[in-house]
């Protein structure tokens, strides 16, 4: 399993206590284990933290709010997507307001994409 190095994991914990509001929404939901799919919540990922996290689909899902769209965010959101795919991993993006408009749209989203991505070891 990717593991963060450092102080990553410190950070992790810190940010597992300040969740936003949708990303205490969407935690809500891959909680249970939707479509039997395990995730992980503020995961330490080499030099990051993501999100959440799907072990078995090697499946990074981000939660981008409106300053992902500003100033140097959307190059630095790229070069961590990179870093995640030149191991293996899918970044998902979602946007914060699609997670409180249509949560169920967005779980179906999440699901379809971990189950093409399902390699069926652990």
């Amino acid at each position: 399993m990717l593991q963060g190095h450092g102080k990553v994991g410190e950070q992790a914990r810190s940010f597992r206590l300040t969740m936003s509001a949708p990303e205490i929404t969407l935690w809500q939901v891959l909680r249970c284990r939707p479509g039997g799919f395990k995730f992980r919540r503020q995961h330490p990922s080499g030099p990051y933290v993501a999100d959440f996290y799907c072990h078995e689909a090697r499946l990074v899902i981000e939660v981008d709010g409106e300053a992902h769209n500003h100033g140097n965010r959307p190059e630095r959101d790229a070069s961590r997507d990179d870093w995640f795919a030149d191991r293996g991993m899918t970044t998902l993006r979602i946007a914060a307001t699609d997670i409180q408009k249509n949560i169920e749209g967005v779980t179906s989203h999440i699901l379809t994409t971990a189950a093409s991505r399902h390699t069926g070891e652990e």
